[in-house]
């Protein structure tokens, strides 16, 4: 099929290939390749994808928003297990963003800040599947110096931990304005297994793993299973409505109470520097951590209960 062809097609037939909006680029490239939801199809069309984005680049020029389309290409791309185009794709998008920042600051482009740590992200992960674990880790450290004190923080640590944190100890929590048992301590929690769910209070995917972890703690209290919960303050509470610190910890608690009744007698640290310390960017995300301190899962998202039990029950025996 001629490209002129297949952008009519995918834009609904003929009469239809206008211009399109800044704002609908994303979706759009999204859409044509399978990649509405994050991880994205394996069996990706980018070709489809390709010819929008070519056509919107046409027309607009190399926007933010075309930036980000382009990040979710290599997505895509990665998610086909299409490794030589993930990284081109990838490696285009972190240079026309690194170009753009002369211009603006990440801080100020949300579209650009997307853009940016997806092809971090995807130039490491092509790395480490191409079974160059030690390169992707080195790379991700040296994007994490560069980008220190950017939003893009979390996102690059996150994707260190996800390569280098299982098998090593789990960094220190920092107990903020704890709520429940205390001021947690990894280091005086030896001899237990420690579940550690963060959360956020606006959360959906957070609440859906409410019922799983409570069934998971009453399962496994008896053996040795601890659950410890870290959150933090986002500036806002119901209907992202602005609130002070203290008001928010509040409103934390009652979310806590009214939708996780089961962390009642747990301990729920809320401080930012947990989510920064193992990198955050995902809500929720599990980290499992063996009775000596040693993390033995590190997973951003949502967990079944039969993947979690099958994490879970192999470390509680092994320290028995």
């Amino acid at each position: 099929m001629h490209r002129v062809s297949l952008i009519l097609v995918l834009l609904g037939g003929a009469g239809t290939a206008v211009a399109q909006a800044p704002a609908t680029i994303v979706r759009d490239v999204r859409t044509a390749v399978a990649c509405t939801s994050w991880p994205c199809s394996p069996k990706s069309d980018l070709s489809g994808g390709d010819a929008l984005l070519a056509q919107y680049r046409a027309e607009h020029g190399t926007t933010s928003q075309a930036l980000e389309a382009l990040s979710w290409l290599g997505r895509a791309a990665l998610a086909g297990n299409q490794l030589d185009k993930a990284s081109a794709y990838a490696a285009e998008t972190s240079a026309l963003a690194v170009a753009a920042l002369k211009q603006r600051k990440l801080e100020d482009d949300g579209s650009l800040e997307i853009a940016l740590g997806a092809a971090i992200e995807v130039q490491a992960q092509v790395r480490a599947a191409r079974g160059q674990r030690s390169d992707a880790v080195y790379f991700l450290r040296r994007e994490l110096d560069t980008y220190r004190n950017t939003p893009l923080h979390r996102r690059i640590q996150k994707n260190l931990h996800l390569l280098s944190l299982e098998g090593q100890k789990a960094p220190a929590l920092d107990a903020g304005d704890s709520l429940g048992q205390g001021k947690p301590r990894l280091d005086a929690m030896k001899g237990k297994v420690v579940l550690l769910f963060f959360w956020a209070h606006w959360c959906p995917d957070c609440k859906a793993q409410a019922p799983i972890l409570s069934n998971l703690l009453d399962r496994y209290r008896k053996d040795g299973l601890v659950v410890i919960a870290p959150t933090q303050r986002y500036g806002y509470t119901a209907r992202r409505k602005a609130a002070t610190p203290d008001e928010e910890v509040q409103y934390i608690a009652g979310i806590r109470d009214a939708t996780y009744s089961f962390l009642g007698d747990e301990a729920v640290p809320v401080s930012e520097a947990n989510h920064t310390r193992y990198g955050v960017s995902t809500t929720p995300t599990l980290v499992l951590v063996d009775r000596g301190g040693i993390v033995r899962l590190y997973h951003p998202g949502q967990m079944t209960e039969q993947e979690l039990r099958a994490a879970i029950g192999p470390v509680l025996a092994a320290g028995e």
